[in-house]
């Protein structure tokens, strides 16, 4: 995409590209993604259903489906265009990683975890899943655990959002306000909205 000046002009000419060849689901898939950087979600996911009606085994077409399905908040279609793509790509972490998730928030944590220990040994890095796996831990109530893997995430993502978040919510769960405190500032650095009713709860604990 580098030698395009704009936006524009990549989707301009991945358009001529289907106008030759309208088949080729790579191609549906490079557009829906040039639609989703300029948060053209309706586009975008048109293109990426016709990249995995032409090309059904294209596992990360059913992941940005599934991304599309949770920005309008349907979990039921995330899960299930995340479970498609497993069926295509067994052991592609990012949507076992997405079905963990999904199945979190569920509340069916049994099956979350199964999910989430599969994208980790999938991927042993995927910071994402790690701290999904955290969010788990603190939800089942095992905030030791979850500090534990946070700690580690935290050594290697500097500035990840959705872990400094946790680490606070760890460290207010231990009464390590302070640390919290810190936490929190970190977590906004790095471009995390933390709860506001969190916020205030560590700031009147730190008085």
């Amino acid at each position: 995409m580098e030698h395009f000046d704009n936006l524009d002009d990549y989707i301009a000419d991945l358009k001529a590209q289907l106008e030759a060849n309208p088949s080729c689901g790579n191609t549906h898939y490079n557009l829906g993604v040039a639609y989703l950087s300029r948060r053209d979600f309706m586009e975008a996911e048109r293109e990426f259903l016709d990249a995995v009606a032409h090309s059904p085994r294209l596992a990360e077409g059913y992941v940005q489906l599934g991304g599309i399905a949770l920005q309008r908040n349907d979990l039921e279609s995330c899960l299930n265009y995340n479970i498609q793509a497993t069926q295509q790509r067994p052991f592609f972490a990012v949507p076992w990683g997405n079905i963990g998730f999904i199945l979190m928030q569920q509340g069916d944590y049994d099956k979350a975890h199964k999910a989430l220990k599969k994208a980790l040994k999938y991927d042993h890095n995927f910071a994402q899943a790690q701290a999904t796996m955290s969010s788990l831990h603190i939800a089942m109530g095992d905030y030791e655990e979850a500090d534990k893997l946070l700690r580690k995430i935290l050594e290697k993502e500097l500035h990840f959002g959705p872990a400094w978040n946790n680490k606070a919510i760890v460290d207010a769960h231990f009464g390590n306000w302070e640390d919290a405190a810190k936490c929190i500032v970190k977590a906004e650095e790095s471009g995390f909205e933390v709860p506001e009713d969190f916020k205030k709860e560590v700031e009147e604990n730190n008085k």
